[in-house]
Order: structure tokens, then sequence, then C-alpha cells
């Protein structure tokens, strides 16, 4: 019997680091890389390094055979462009190994700055097909986080039709609105999702009225929370789809989550690749909802199931 020969790299296991002591967690755990944001720029304002601190970031990380991602995923208004550029310099020179940008303009002034910068596209670029793959590859970024509504046989298909690094999510918080393009927090409390300071009304408790009547929900009254993705389950097939990162959210997580998520999934990824059925036992997935859940799914990425 003629076997297949994979064509296509091992995937990276991507964890957040929202400071120090959720970076040595991703190491300790067997992360392949991190993603980290500065104190502004970012989709997580609340966390994040100083400028004067990658340096020592990216030796802590290079010394253990890890990269490290920052994160510049805001968009940037003009005024700010000044500051931005001083930024993205003080990134490049820290010895980063890539940016991920949502802004596009951000995407155009990094290569004008530090042409060597390898950028990737963030997920709230909101790319859901090939076409949107290269549109960004037009402004040089060299790998795209797909958006997270995609399922594994939209993400194959994409795959087809391009030869750009891919990378999905594959654990953690979900964000109701499409690929993360949330305008509510802005529009009820200046604070713009998009400019790293969600203040998360999808979170919050909901009353329902239908045709002008009140309707208990009890427990269902977070009507627009979703639950929390958990892709594991989905590996053997993820590992044959050709991407080239999969990445845990939650860096407003603590050590502990980043941890457990990053050994389960670094085990799940070897056992997967190796062909070898995956042995994750049910008080390991326990730790799993315990460190952190609003509930565990595949959701969309086990396709479209508008029930769940």
């Amino acid at each position: 019997m003629k076997h297949e020969t994979k064509t296509f790299s091992k995937p990276e296991i991507m964890s957040p680091a929202g400071y120090w002591p959720q970076l040595r967690a991703a190491i300790e755990a067997g992360a392949d890389a991190v993603y980290l944001g500065l104190t502004h720029f970012t989709a997580r304002a609340k966390v994040g390094f100083t400028l004067e601190e990658l340096p020592e970031v990216f030796r802590t990380l290079h010394a253990r055979g890890v990269k490290g991602y920052v994160t510049f995923n805001t968009l940037v208004f003009e005024h700010e462009l000044p500051e931005a550029a001083r930024a993205l310099a003080g990134i490049a020179a820290a010895g980063t190994d890539a940016i991920i940008v949502q802004d596009l303009g951000v995407a155009r002034l990094a290569r004008q700055i530090a042409p060597d910068l390898e950028i990737h596209g963030s997920t709230q670029m909101s790319i859901t097909s090939a076409e949107g793959v290269a549109l960004a590859q037009e402004q040089g970024v060299t790998r795209v986080v797909l958006a997270r509504e995609l399922s594994l046989d939209e993400i194959g298909a994409i795959r087809k039709q391009t030869d750009c690094e891919l990378e999905m999510f594959v654990h953690g918080a979900l964000c109701v609105s499409y690929s993360g393009q949330c305008f509510s927090s802005e529009a009820w409390g200046g604070r713009s999702a998009n400019r790293g300071q969600c203040a998360q009304a999808c979170r919050l408790p909901y009353e329902l009225f239908v045709d002008g009547q009140h309707r208990p929900l009890g427990d269902a009254r977070y009507l627009l929370s979703p639950g929390d993705l958990y892709a594991l389950p989905l590996m053997p097939e993820i590992v044959q789809l050709g991407v080239s990162a999969l990445k845990i959210e939650g860096r407003y997580k603590d050590e502990n989550y980043v941890a457990l998520t990053t050994a389960a999934y670094r085990k799940a990824v070897d056992e997967a690749w190796a062909g070898r059925p995956l042995s994750i036992s049910r008080a390991e997935e326990l730790q799993l909802e315990q460190v952190y859940s609003r509930g565990l799914g595949t959701f969309f990425v086990g396709g479209t199931n508008h029930q769940t």
C-alpha cells in the first residue's frame, strides 16, 4: 500500500502571553510560539509589555527556541502615525519574529520602516476567502490568521487556492461579532473594541421581549455570550489541513490557563501528527473546563449548526 507523503509542515502551537508569568508558562508547557502585545496599539490594552521590555522577552524566547509575535492589531488614527512608526521601529529592533496587524495602513508603514520584518494579518482583517488572502499578500502579509467563523472544509478550500501561510484559532473565547468587528462597546460606552478597550457587552445578561411580551429566560439570559472554542477533538483532521499555526486565545487569562491549554494541545498535535489516536482523558478535559470555560465546543470549526 502506498502511503501519502505530507507536503506541509507540522503546525505551530501558539500560546497567549499577557505578561511574564504567562510567557514562562507557555515556554515550559511546550509552545512553539507566543503572541504578546505592547501596552498600546493592541486589541488587549489592559495587558502587555513595554517597548523597553521587548529585547529581554525575545532573548528569553529565542534561548528556548520559541518564536514571539507582537500584536499591533488595532486601527491607527492619523495623528498617531509618528508614535506608531517609532513603536514599529522598536519592535523590529527588539528581534521580534513577526508583527500581527489589522490595519492595512500599518502593514504598509511597517514595510517602509522595517522591510525585513515579517507581517501577519490579524483575524480582525476578517479574511474568509482566498481573495482576501491575496489582498493581504499585496500589502506584504506572509501569514493570515483566518476569521473564526470558518469551518474545516472552508479552511481546506482556501488552503488549496493560496500559497500563503494560514493560521487558525483552536481554543478559547469567541466573539459574538463577526471576526471581532464589534461596535457595541464604542456605541454604549465610548470604548472601542477595535482600539483594545472592549467592554464585553456580549457577556451581560439580557431580557427578551417577544411581540411586546417579556419572556423569562432563567439561565439562558446570557443571550449574546458564545461558548468557548475547543477544537482539540478535531486535531487529526486539523493537522492534515496544512495550516501553519494553531492559536490559543487568552491574553487576559492567567498562567494556569496558559500552561494547561498549551500542554493539552502540544500532546494532541504530536499524537495526531504521528498518526496516533488522541489520548486526552476525561480528567484532563475537566481540567480545561475548570481553568476557564463558558462551555466548550467545536462551534464553527466543526461546521455551521445554528442550534449550538
